[in-house]
């Protein structure tokens, strides 16, 4: 089974606008709306990435570092519209793999999505 990227927004739109993104991009993808789902589709979609919008979902270091301790083989990405986030200063140095800034950049979110794939030496297409 192909590993697919959850991307965890409340935004519908900018959600769909990265779904779209990357799907162009052969990545297999699956959209979520609420940190409630999370980690069933982390589970049920072998998950190699999630790209969660820190500005649309309520997350914490202890919250982010419990996900990243339990799915060792899943990195989380980050995005937002704001450059520092102090309150997540634990989790982004040990437990998220990239934060990127809004609006995002195709090139550098494809950047990151191929070093995960190149690092778990799936193939990225």
């Amino acid at each position: 089974m192909r590993k697919s990227i959850v991307v965890l927004d409340a935004d519908h739109n900018h959600c769909s606008l990265l779904c779209s993104l990357l799907d162009e991009n052969r990545y297999s993808t699956k959209p979520i709306h609420s940190i409630q789902h999370l980690e069933s589709n982390i589970q049920q979609c072998n998950c190699l990435a999630v790209i969660l919008d820190i500005d649309s979902i309520p997350v914490d270091n202890r919250r982010i570092r419990d996900l990243a301790l339990k799915y060792p083989d899943t990195r989380f990405l980050c995005t937002s519209k704001d450059p520092f986030h102090p309150e997540l200063k634990d989790a982004i140095c040990y437990h998220i793999y990239a934060c990127l800034n809004k609006p995002i950049d195709p090139d550098e979110l494809l950047f990151w999505i191929k070093s995960i794939y190149e690092e778990e030496n799936v193939p990225d297409t």
